[in-house]
């Protein structure tokens, strides 16, 4: 029996650590190999074996102004547990300066075979110490197929205050740096991946740390054919000798199609390592009308007056925006709105429950105006920079509350509190592009461990706000709209809506759409936002086609206020028509329902775009060109059966499929929207 024990316990210990000379790690979609200085080359194992790059320095260390990127290779191990394997290999980097030894821990998870997750140590084997000015892990550099006209398509995942596309097209001399900090006193955050692909396969790279981290993930295409990408951190650390530093894990995964089998792993992936979403209630998915329409200076009668045409369109929602504080920071009713205080603003929500809508209210937290009560009276709750001035938020001439210090985020509890449990209101419309990011605090009060507790306390900030509305009342909407910015993967757990953020074109809209789909879930609850910020002002089949909430800021009767965002949104008897015709579309058909197959299509270079949802049986097809005339591939459908293609926007079929032939002629401008009818 002791003998047995033995054998066992041998066997165990040799299958679980074996020391070697390999140099490589695979799973049946990538390889990863290393050669003697450990550099290393990607391999697309589920597209032809595609090497996708040449040995090439993909981790390496800056120290004191010095690239150490060639390390002799001294040793490797394969590491086997039940859900992954990991391969180490070690080298050592030696000079008259310097000794330093380099780990690389690559390992593949047996749930996530396109992924490669890195991480890497370093040890100061010198005899003083030194500082690490900056590192990098899974640098690439891509090369096109030369097939294409456009090289590649790529998604950007940085926050910046010109709110440029997340997917385009890269031309050269294309650099994004896509820094996940701030990039502007308002702008910053974002989620830590980008992805780049040809039309054939798809290289993507970034981390899987479960809080913010400050890191940069750039796109650099020095030349027609090639494109590099990497994880970078620039930070001062120093280490003493025999010391260790210690990277994030970070990640190279490979794919087919665009970008949307990436983001919707990674967020499978960083569920599986702590991440938690919530269920989501029917409520998120009711379509929404937006007082915005009269801006800052709306007075209450209109708004209420408004309400029966919301209704009698068939919205479910009514949203008082910014206008009824007097300042960011103390939230105090304007009294010219609301003379009589809380009574008002309880009659107002009590008028909207009166119409059988649900009410949502404007909020932009964690901003606070100079001069208000709250800026005077706990000036203790400011983030401060490290030059010990308060940040700047420029949109609201306002200042950051640091989302970090206990105090502000009882301050947040409160104001959660008055506006749900008070109030009466039904759902929160959480809006400003400083929401997305904190910067670094310094302020000496808060007594941060680091400066960047206020970057990686974000999270927990949207997670009171979250929680708090939820304990008041279960089914509660909360929507984030961080105002163009990329959002910041680490709110999305703490919000039931999503929103397209103020688009510039109805082309962000659907790339949006297609983006939260992957990052939530194929039933996000996305809102496309109004309507009037689509183009034409008039384009829902952008929002409807990709799985969106409609919504609008229509206001009413006809020439009541000019809108100095949109120009004039009135509802005219012809808007009113198209209006109606396209709510009653959304809310008979509950596509955000359906399930989004965002891996049928490929955004970039499928032509027309292409969008599809599954639901209850039945595949949605959105196609999208200013004009197409041409054949296109309903993808996805059971080869077995026929099908009836029916127009469900103007409600008339328009051909059938035959059995493993589903192709059909088409002709449209701007976008097409049908639904595939299987026939018996």
């Amino acid at each position: 029996m002791k003998k047995f024990i033995f054998v066992f316990i041998f066997i165990l210990m040799l299958n679980a650590c074996q020391q070697s000379d390999i140099k490589e790690i695979s799973s049946k979609h990538i390889k990863i190999e290393y050669d003697s200085l450990l550099q290393s080359k990607v391999v697309n194992l589920s597209n032809s074996n595609i090497v996708m790059n040449d040995f090439s320095p993909s981790e390496f260390v800056i120290i004191e102004g010095d690239t150490l990127m060639n390390f002799i290779f001294e040793g490797s191990e394969i590491i086997r547990t039940d859900s992954s394997k990991i391969l180490k290999i070690s080298g050592i980097y030696n000079s008259k300066k310097l000794s330093i030894k380099k780990t690389i821990s690559s390992e593949i998870l047996n749930e996530f075979p396109y992924f490669i997750l890195t991480k890497v140590i370093y040890v100061n084997q010198s005899s003083k110490e030194i500082t690490i000015n900056k590192w990098v892990n899974n640098s690439y550099s891509f090369e096109s197929n030369g097939e294409t006209e456009i090289p590649f398509w790529s998604y950007q995942s940085g926050s910046y205050g010109e709110r440029p596309d997340w997917v385009l097209p890269l031309k050269e001399g294309f650099n994004q740096k896509n820094y996940m900090g701030m990039n502007a006193t308002d702008y910053g955050g974002g989620t830590p991946v980008i992805d780049v692909w040809r039309n054939d396969i798809g290289l993507a790279v970034g981390h899987v740390e479960l809080t913010p981290k400050l890191v940069s993930l750039p796109v650099i295409m020095n030349s027609k054919l090639n494109v590099n990408i990497s994880v970078i951190q620039e930070k001062e650390i120093t280490l003493k000798p025999n010391s260790s530093f210690e990277t994030y894990t970070t990640f190279v995964a490979v794919h087919i199609g665009d970008y949307f089998q990436t983001l919707s792993n990674y967020n499978l992936l960083m569920q599986k390592r702590g991440i938690k979403f919530r269920e989501i209630p029917d409520e998120s998915y009711e379509p929404i009308w937006c007082a915005w329409g009269y801006e800052r200076n709306f007075n209450v009668e209109e708004v209420l007056n408004t309400l029966p045409k919301v209704k009698e369109l068939g919205f479910k929602w009514a949203v008082l925006d910014d206008g009824w504080q007097t300042a960011e920071g103390d939230w105090y009713l304007n009294l010219d709105k609301f003379p009589n205080g809380d009574g008002d603003m309880i009659a107002f929500v009590d008028s909207i429950h009166a119409m059988e809508l649900k009410a949502k209210l404007w909020w932009a937290p964690l901003a606070v105006d100079p001069g208000t009560d709250l800026h005077k009276e706990h000036p203790e709750l400011l983030l401060i920079n490290k030059d010990g001035k308060p940040q700047d938020i420029t949109w609201w001439d306002s200042y950051y509350l640091c989302p970090a210090y206990k105090p502000t985020l009882e301050y947040t509890k409160k104001l959660v509190e008055t506006i749900i449990g008070k109030w009466g209101y039904d759902g929160l419309k959480i809006d400003g592009q400083h929401l997305n990011a904190a910067p670094p605090c310094y302020n000496p009060v808060h007594n941060h461990k680091y400066p960047e507790e206020s970057v990686e306390a974000m999270p927990n900030f949207y997670k009171i706000i979250y929680e708090t509305a939820l304990s008041l009342k279960p089914n509660a909407v909360v929507e984030i709209c961080p105002c163009g910015d990329a959002y910041s993967y680490y709110m999305l757990p703490y919000i039931n809506q999503s929103v397209s953020s103020d688009p510039t074109s109805s082309w962000q809209i659907r790339l949006k759409g297609k983006t939260f789909k992957a990052l939530m879930g194929r039933q996000a609850p996305y809102y496309g936002d109004h309507v009037e910020l689509s183009d034409n002002k008039n384009d829902f089949a952008s929002t409807v086609g990709v799985g969106g909430i409609v919504g609008t800021k229509f206001t009413w009767p006809v020439g009541i206020h000019m809108n100095t965002e949109s120009g004039d949104v009135s509802l005219t008897p012809k808007k009113e028509k198209e209006w109606k015709k396209w709510v009653d579309i959304y809310n008979s058909n509950m596509l955000p329902k359906g399930n989004y197959l965002g891996e049928l299509y490929d955004i970039g270079f499928d032509k027309p775009e292409t969008h599809v949802i599954e639901k209850d049986g039945t595949m949605y097809y959105a196609f999208y060109a200013d004009k197409f005339d041409g054949e296109v591939e309903l993808r996805g459908l059971d080869e077995n059966y026929k099908y009836e293609i029916i127009d469900y926007v103007n409600n008339k079929t328009i051909g059938k499929t035959e059995k493993s032939n589903h192709k059909l002629k088409v002709n449209f401008k701007k976008h097409l929207l049908i639904k595939a009818v299987k026939q018996k």
